[in-house]
């Protein structure tokens, strides 16, 4: 009989010890990027992307101005 209730003590250990998580918190400094490198960052310093960006932008609003003009 002991033999049994041991047998299943350890069965159950088994079987519950998956279930557990371990913490996984990140404390992040503010104001600090700790990620891994951005490679749009050093295109954002091209003028010539910049000024693709603000073309870009422009005709997404204008399109909305449009719309709201026609009143759609």
């Amino acid at each position: 009989m002991k033999t049994s209730k041991l047998a299943l003590v350890m069965a159950v250990g088994l079987l519950t010890s998956g279930c557990s998580e371990a913490n996984q918190v990140t404390v992040y400094e503010p104001g600090v990027y700790k990620g891994t490198k951005d490679d749009l960052l050093a295109k954002a310093d091209s003028a010539d992307y910049n000024e693709q960006m603000r073309q870009r932008f422009e005709r997404g609003q204008t399109d909305r101005q449009t719309a709201v003009d026609s009143g759609n």
